[in-house]
C-alpha cells in the first residue's frame, strides 16, 4: 500500500514501542520516514524493519538546539516534512510528593515541550502546501488517571490541550492535528506492569476486551489519519483502549 506517496514523515521516539510501529507502518504506506530518538542501535533496528524508506536521526527532542539541528538535517536529506508524529514520551510512576524538580521537568519536557519544539520546527514545512498532518500521542491518562501518575497525566492532558488549540490555529492551512490516546499496550514502557501478576490482573480487569493492545494497531491508525480519507478529522482525540474509558 502506498497511500502516502513518498511524503516525508518525522516520528519521534521511533526506537521502540508505539513509535517503532507507527514508523514501520508509515514506511510501508509509502512515506519516507525520519526516525528520531536517542538510542542509535534501536533506531537502526527500526530502520531495518522500515526498509529503504527510512533514515535515522539521533536527537534529544527536549533540547531546543538539537531540534533546530534535526530540522536542518531532515531538510537536507529528505526534503520538506508533511507528517509529524510526536510520540516521544516517558512515565515515572511514584507519589507526587516524592518527585524531585528535575524528575518533574523531565516528564513535562519529554511528553509536552518536545511536541512544541518539533511543531515549531516542522510545521513551517507544511504551510502553503494544502496538506499536513500532526499526530500527538496523548494517552487515556489525559482523560482519566491512577495513583502515581500525577506528572504523566499532567503532561498528557497538557498535550491534549495543545492538540486542540494547534488544530484551530492550523485549520486554515489544511493541516490537521489529532491526538491518539492509547490505553494499555504491550510495550516496553509497560513491561514491569505486565510482569507483575497483581498489576497485570488489575489492568486486564479494566479492559473490556480482556487483553493488552497490540502495538501494530497504532500503526494502522496512524496511516489512516495521515491519508486523504481522514482529511476532515482534526482537533480531536482518538481513543484506542480496548474499551477502558467505556467502563
Amino acid at each position: 500500500m502506498s497511500v502516502l506517496n513518498g511524503k516525508v514523515a518525522v516520528v519521534t521516539g521511533a526506537s521502540r514501542g508505539l513509535g517503532r510501529e507507527m514508523a514501520v507502518a508509515l514506511a510501508q504506506a509509502g512515506a519516507r520516514v525520519a526516525l528520531v530518538g536517542r538510542d542509535v542501535a534501536k533506531l537502526d533496528e527500526t530502520a531495518k524493519a522500515c526498509g529503504d524508506g527510512a533514515m535515522i536521526f539521533p536527537c534529544n527532542v527536549i533540547e531546543e538546539e538539537e531540534v533546530t539541528k534535526l530540522e536542518e538535517r531532515v531538510s537536507e536529506h529528505l526534503g520538506k516534512v508533511s507528517i509529524l508524529v510526536n510520540n516521544a514520551g516517558v512515565n515515572l510512576r511514584k507519589p507526587v510528593t516524592e518527585f524531585s524538580m528535575d524528575e518533574w521537568r523531565w516528564v513535562m519536557d519529554t511528553n509536552l515541550t518536545s511536541a512544541f519544539l518539533c511543531v515549531r520546527a516542522f510545521v513551517p514545512h507544511m504551510k502553503g502546501t494544502g496538506y499536513g498532518r500532526v499526530l500527538n500521542l496523548t494517552s487515556i491518562m489525559s482523560h482519566v488517571s491512577l495513583p502515581g501518575r500525577c506528572a504523566y497525566s499532567a503532561s498528557k492532558t497538557g498535550l491534549l490541550g495543545f492538540t486542540k488549540a494547534l488544530a484551530m490555529e492550523l485549520a486554515p492551512e489544511k493541516i490537521t492535528v489529532v491526538g491518539i490516546s492509547p490505553g494499555p499496550f504491550a510495550t516496553e514502557m509497560n513491561t514491569a506492569l505486565m510482569n507483575d501478576p497483581q498489576a497485570n490482573a488489575m489492568f486486564l480487569q479494566k479492559i473490556p476486551l480482556g487483553q493488552w493492545g497490540k502495538p501494530e494497531d497504532i500503526g494502522s491508525l496512524a496511516v489512516y489519519l495521515c491519508s486523504d480519507a481522514a482529511e476532515f478529522i482534526t482537533g480531536t482525540d482518538i481513543v484506542i483502549d480496548g474499551g477502558w474509558l467505556a467502563n
